[in-house]
């Protein structure tokens, strides 16, 4: 398995290649699984519940060997590593080189093809032109949503029966009793573009605003706005505009939070916002849902598939729907509390065990059809 995804910042991507490696190591312990890294400055750092798994690290340059790997095919896994596998699974759309292991690649999403103004680096110079050739070429495509998966057979046409649905799971985290009376609205994401920031900036000034008609324009009353999650080079105008008034000292960006303090600002939030223009899935939603915060979240991509009724969808194009949408929850305590409580039934729906069963099927149709 590439680990390098989870070598640095575990969000998404990085995430669901830790918790999938974990679970399939506590799943099948008679799994020989290997964990390859490779960086020129970082390290891969074992943990706990790591411990199975065979690591490999190499001290080679992730976007030399990316290169490699995309456009040259070379070094095979079994060169680098010096050893022999029966699966090569990259975390990627892109195929690990292989002598002769079952490739199987990951496709969260087709962003890169629908949105390439949202990609960046390699994403951006790989993915689009060599997508379709390496998902034809795998044994088996690991994805994370039906949503994904339809968009996979439409825009790369494989068949729907080589594209294995594993849903992450959901932390197992006890559900708070209570909603905190100052918490706070959360979003939790990188902060990209496709991640509509500035749509929910423009909500939550909906909120602060004067009054104008229902219950908009709570004013001093709003709980603050807290942005988790790494900035990036498009994320600029949103930092400088949370700077000046009508946003400054209301609403605070964290930068990347730390797996292990998750919990805590999970449990502080009295609502989580997931306004994206479109989700793969959607990995805060289940977090959110699994602590018991009521949740907003697009109507588009595989958010309305994740939320199911334990929350409101709202169009991420339309501030207004999205401010109307988080005051209901902040001012309507029983409607909140019932989206709270049917969030965390839905949470436990999603299993990291489930999803380590579901890859490992996926490993051994891969084999029988390379």
């Amino acid at each position: 398995m590439d680990y390098r995804a989870a070598l640095r910042d575990r969000s998404g991507v990085g995430e669901f290649t830790h918790q999938l490696a974990a679970a399939l190591l506590r799943a099948f312990p008679s799994l020989e699984l290997s964990i390859f890294s490779s960086s020129w400055k970082d390290r891969l750092q074992r943990s706990p519940d790591l411990d199975g798994a065979h690591a490999i690290d190499r001290r080679v340059p992730v976007a030399l060997l990316n290169f490699a790997w995309h456009r040259l095919g070379w070094p095979a896994a079994e060169t680098i590593t010096g050893e022999r596998f029966d699966v090569a699974h990259s975390m990627h759309p892109l195929i690990l080189p292989s002598q002769s292991a079952a490739p199987v690649v990951t496709i969260y999403d087709l962003n890169f093809l629908t949105h390439p103004e949202w990609a960046r680096a390699e994403i951006r110079r790989d993915y689009p032109s060599l997508a379709r050739d390496h998902a034809h070429r795998a044994a088996r495509i690991v994805t994370i949503s039906e949503f994904s998966a339809g968009e996979i057979v439409r825009h790369l046409g494989v068949p729907r029966d080589r594209v294995a649905v594993c849903t992450p799971g959901a932390p197992d985290w006890r559900p708070r009793t209570g909603t905190p009376r100052e918490g706070y609205i959360l979003f939790f994401g990188t902060l990209g573009p496709r991640k509509n920031v500035g749509g929910l900036l423009d909500a939550y000034e909906v909120l602060v605003g004067p009054a104008k008609s229902g219950h908009y324009g709570l004013g001093r009353q709003v709980p603050r706005l807290v942005l988790a999650g790494r900035a990036t080079a498009e994320s600029r105008p949103w930092l400088d505009r949370i700077e000046r008034p009508p946003l400054k000292g209301r609403v605070q960006h964290l930068g990347y939070v730390d797996p292990a303090t998750r919990e805590a600002l999970y449990a502080g939030a009295r609502v989580l916002v997931q306004p994206s223009f479109e989700e793969g899935f959607g990995m805060p939603v289940v977090e959110a849902m699994a602590i018991g915060v009521p949740v907003v979240a697009a109507n588009r991509g595989a958010l309305p598939e994740v939320l199911g009724d334990a929350g409101l969808l709202v169009d991420p194009a339309r501030p207004s729907e999205i401010a109307a949408a988080i005051d209901r929850l902040l001012t309507d305590e029983a409607f909140a509390a019932g989206c709270a409580a049917r969030g965390v039934a839905r949470a436990r729906e999603f299993s990291w065990e489930r999803t380590a069963r579901r890859v490992y099927d996926a490993y051994h149709d891969a084999c029988a059809s390379a």
